[in-house]
């Protein structure tokens, strides 16, 4: 036996309402002024939420800060906290009792003359290190207990925002995979699910069995891969502590960026220092996970490891990651084709500046018809099949180091 457990939560829970707030703001400004810079912080308490950090930007965001009243608005009845859900208004929060405070300051110009580059190149807006991962256990090149918790918290998640009169919005799962042993954990080969938590709230005329039973038969509709999961041989723990009415930050606060692993690789990868939601494409907190995970997914795709983890190293001002590294631990597949190969073969052929990178993937141009930060907030950063920076479009160049006598 050997386990591995992700956790993932809704945009219903109080952190994840932060970081969705904080992102809406990014994508109102930059929709207006896509030069727009934002480093903003959400931090909701109660019925409080204060918005905070550097924002600079020619967008006008009224007078008091009108918009931002606005975003916070729509942002939570979107997420499930209308004026029309049915708990009351102890047991969750309702968008109609409210109240935002709104302490911006404008970027500083230290800032400013590194990031904006009178070359016209954008300099990284932080130092740090990002990493981002692939692996062949699913479809998507994502590790499986992180992918198959995500599907059912999406699942019970729809379902609430569907039903407000019998769920929820503020949602936790987690899975735990048994890979047999190490060594098929290192070589992507899950086994079997071993055991399903999931804590959803429902109103308080529902009895606690009925809740288990509604969420267990969305466990079972939600598919799960048939291989992996048996309904009958899983160990499942449906809101294990009993009735679960009261939710929302009005009992447990919430703040961005305190959901990093739930937003990346569910702890199957290291994680960067630094939060993506409430920043710009300039912060490379941001824009490096996103490129990270676009090198690696292609390393894996493109049938040359079956894991891989890829590093980026950013100063503050300067365009060029300082160090671009892979580390398939082990388990590459073509002979010649190690890991010093692979990270040169990155530095040779991607720039991986933050100009390069937001150029890519659109960073700079958030749409409905493209990609809003507020739902990737809320979905997760990586990992899904609609995001430009999970599109394997350079798999050709990848593949043909199989072949290659150099690179």
């Amino acid at each position: 036996m050997y386990q591995f457990t992700s956790e993932v939560v809704s945009g219903g829970h109080p952190d994840k309402c932060a970081d969705v707030i904080a992102d809406g703001i990014v994508d109102y400004v930059l929709a207006i002024d896509k030069n727009s810079r934002v480093a903003s912080e959400v931090f909701v308490a109660g019925k409080n939420i204060i918005i905070g950090g550097e924002i600079k930007t020619q967008a006008n965001m009224g007078d008091n800060g009108e918009v931002y009243h606005q975003i916070v608005r729509d942002t939570l009845t979107n997420i499930g906290y209308g004026t029309d859900n049915y708990f009351s208004y102890e047991e969750a929060l309702h968008t109609d009792d409210i109240h935002v405070q709104v302490l911006i300051n404008q970027q500083s110009p230290d800032i400013s003359q590194g990031v904006d580059q009178s070359s016209g190149e954008i300099g990284a807006g932080d130092q740090g290190i990002m990493f981002g991962y692939a692996n062949s256990e699913t479809d998507n090149y994502m590790p499986s207990a992180l992918t198959y918790a995500r599907t059912i918290m999406e699942k019970v998640y729809q379902y609430a925002l569907a039903n407000p009169h019998q769920l929820g919005v503020d949602i936790k799962t987690q899975v735990t995979v048994d890979y047999g042993s190490k060594e098929n954990f290192i070589n992507c080969l899950p086994q079997k699910i071993e055991t399903i938590v999931v804590s959803a709230p429902s109103v308080g005329s529902m009895e606690i069995d009925e809740v288990r039973q509604l969420i267990k038969s969305i466990i079972d509709s939600a598919g799960l891969d048939e291989r992996l999961y048996d309904p009958d041989n899983c160990t499942i723990h449906i809101n294990p502590t009993g009735k679960y009415t009261n939710h929302s930050s009005l009992h447990d606060a919430g703040l961005t960026g305190r959901k990093l692993i739930v937003d990346s690789f569910g702890g199957y990868a290291p994680i960067g220092g630094g939060a993506q939601s409430s920043k710009d494409y300039t912060k490379v907190d941001r824009s490096g996970l996103y490129a990270a995970r676009w090198l690696a997914k292609h390393i894996v795709a493109a049938g040359l490891a079956k894991r891989a983890t890829v590093q980026l190293s950013y100063a503050i001002g300067i365009a060029k990651p300082l160090s671009v590294s892979v580390n398939t631990e082990g388990t590459d597949i073509v002979e010649g084709v190690d890991d010093g190969v692979l990270s040169d073969f990155l530095i040779a052929h991607y720039p991986l500046t933050p100009q390069w990178i937001t150029e890519k993937f659109g960073l700079d141009r958030p749409s409905k018809e493209t990609f809003l930060y507020a739902d990737v907030a809320a979905r997760g950063q990586v990992g899904q099949e609609d995001y430009p920076w999970e599109e394997l479009d350079e798999l050709t160049r990848f593949i043909a180091l199989k072949g290659a006598n150099n690179v």
